[in-house]
């Protein structure tokens, strides 16, 4: 088979290695199948969409809303290499699936409106899937509701044109959408668990999200819930997408 990508943005190893494990541990994937290319470590440089069965972009500090003027070198550099590569994965209809910082990369790309209308704090949310979502080849192993978490910034206010809205939730409007077929964004994060939340809010204390003497009852909120269908869609990607590798 061939391999999958996963692109990170995450400096911190604690949380870019958790993310990875997530990615690892929810698609079943050995560390052989789910090659890591961290963007804000290093140039992604070329990538040939024909080495890969798909591609995963995780989430991150980066908000794709904020103004040029307060972006990092590194910043810039990582969305001028994303903005080329899904020109060619837009192009090809390509298995991609981005998630959190994923949804405004594409959102932006595809000329949506991304800003900090629908923020939400992190926290359990309830999802609502779509007609359109429900009848997902992506998202058809999931209920019509369910709990998941999130955290972000930024979200879609509008969607791009010919985007198919797939997911919504009480405070954000978009909580996922699909591009052609095969080009998939969500709001939510699909590889998140109870112990992923917790290293988050750790190792995220200080970054804006919360007040940090909060981040005791925001464990405290991720353990008394039941989030446990997200990663059916990470499962639901590898086993639509794997593709075999040449003999």
């Amino acid at each position: 088979m061939k391999p999958f990508l996963l692109l990170g943005t995450r400096a911190e190893d604690a949380a870019a290695d958790n993310e990875y494990d997530a990615f690892l541990g929810f698609t079943g994937l050995e560390e052989g199948m789910l090659r890591r290319v961290r963007l804000e470590a290093r140039p992604l440089g070329t990538v040939d969409l024909d080495a890969w069965s798909g591609i995963f972009l995780g989430g991150g500090p980066f908000n794709a809303s904020d103004p040029d003027t307060t972006k990092s070198a590194v910043q810039h550099r990582v969305e001028a290499e994303l903005r080329v590569l899904l020109d060619a994965v837009v192009a090809a209809d390509y298995p991609f699936l981005g998630a959190c910082y994923g949804i405004g990369v594409i959102g932006t790309h595809q000329g949506g409106v991304v800003d900090r209308s629908y923020a939400e704090p992190i926290s359990r949310v309830q999802i609502s899937l779509t007609p359109e979502g429900r009848a997902d080849d992506l998202l058809c192993d999931l209920p019509a509701s369910f709990e998941a978490f999130v955290g972000h910034k930024e979200a879609i206010r509008e969607l791009p044109a010919g985007a198919v809205h797939l997911a919504s939730s009480p405070a954000c409007p978009v909580q996922a959408f699909r591009v052609g077929r095969n080009v998939y964004a969500t709001q939510f994060h699909p590889e998140l668990d109870i112990h992923g939340l917790c290293t988050r809010i750790e190792v995220y204390k200080h970054a804006g999200y919360f007040e940090p003497s909060q981040a005791e009852s925001l464990k405290q909120m991720a353990r008394a819930g039941a989030v446990h269908d997200p990663p059916k869609i990470l499962q639901r990607f590898v086993q639509r997408y794997a593709v075999a590798a040449p003999v």
